[in-house]
C-alpha cells in the first residue's frame, strides 16, 4: 500500500485545525446601527433639569414637635404633593439621644397624617459629633427644567434643500420644559403604584367561588338610547 506524500499529510492537517479553529471561535452578535434622531428630538437634548433640596430644620424638643414646626411640617407636604416628589427624608442626628430618636418617630407620623405615603417617608440618621444642638432635617428633592432659547428665525421659504430650518422644533422642546409637571420624569421614569391589595382579595375571592369578578353595572353604563322629547 502507497504512503500518502507528506506534502499532503501537512496540508489535511492544516485544514483541520483551520476548521476545528473556526468551529471554536465565538461568534459576535451584529452591532445595531445607531438610530438617527430627527431634527425636532435634537432639541430635548437641551432640555437642562436641575435638582435642589427642598428642607427644614426642627431643632429637638424632649416634649416632641411644637406647635410651629407641626405648620412647618404640614406646608412641607403640601409642597412635596404639589411637586410629585418621590420621598421625603428625615435625617435624625446620630448621638442626639433618645430625643432625637423620638422626634424622628413623631415627624413621620405627622408627615403620613398630613398626607404623605408611609411608603414614601424614610428615617436615616446622619453624624452630628462636634455639632451643638443637631437638628432634624426633613426634606425632598425638586427639580426643575429649562427650556433651549429659541429665535434663530431665519427664511422659511427657501426650500430648495428640503432640509428643516435651524430652529424646527425648539418651540416644542421650550413648551416641554415650561408644560411637564414633574421634570424628575425627562431623567428617570416613576416608580410603579403599589397594588389595591383589598380589591386584590375580593377578586380572587369570587374567582374562585365561581363569581363575576368584574365590578357590577349601574344604570348609567346601558346602551338604551333615550328617545328625543317634541
Amino acid at each position: 500500500m502507497n504512503k500518502p506524500p507528506v506534502k499532503s499529510v501537512l496540508l489535511l492537517g492544516a485544514a483541520l485545525l483551520t476548521l476545528s479553529a473556526c468551529a471554536s471561535a465565538r461568534v459576535e452578535p451584529p452591532v445595531p446601527a445607531p438610530v438617527s434622531r430627527t431634527d425636532s428630538e435634537k432639541w430635548r437634548d437641551q432640555i437642562k433639569v436641575d435638582g435642589r433640596a427642598d428642607e427644614i430644620q426642627l431643632a429637638v424638643h424632649a416634649t416632641g414637635v411644637s406647635a410651629n414646626q407641626d405648620q412647618a411640617l404640614s406646608a412641607l407636604v403640601s409642597r412635596w404633593l404639589s411637586a410629585q416628589a418621590r420621598e421625603i427624608v428625615v435625617s435624625a442626628p446620630v448621638g442626639g439621644g433618645d430625643a432625637a430618636g423620638g422626634m424622628a418617630v413623631q415627624v413621620r407620623e405627622r408627615l403620613v397624617f398630613y398626607g404623605a405615603a408611609p411608603g414614601q417617608v424614610r428615617v436615616v440618621g446622619y453624624d452630628a459629633i462636634g455639632l451643638d444642638r443637631a437638628p432634624l432635617r426633613v426634606g425632598f428633592e425638586i427639580f426643575t427644567a429649562e427650556g433651549p432659547t429659541c429665535g434663530r428665525w431665519e427664511n422659511l421659504t427657501a426650500t430648495r434643500k428640503n432640509e428643516a430650518y435651524g430652529n424646527f422644533g425648539c418651540a416644542v422642546a421650550a413648551n416641554l420644559a415650561a408644560q411637564i409637571a414633574n421634570p424628575e420624569d425627562l431623567i428617570r421614569p416613576r416608580d410603579s403604584t403599589p397594588i389595591d391589595a383589598g380589591r386584590r382579595d375580593t377578586v380572587v375571592g369570587k374567582y374562585r367561588k365561581g363569581e363575576v369578578t368584574s365590578s357590577a353595572k349601574d344604570d348609567q353604563a346601558n346602551g338604551a338610547i333615550s328617545k328625543a322629547i317634541n
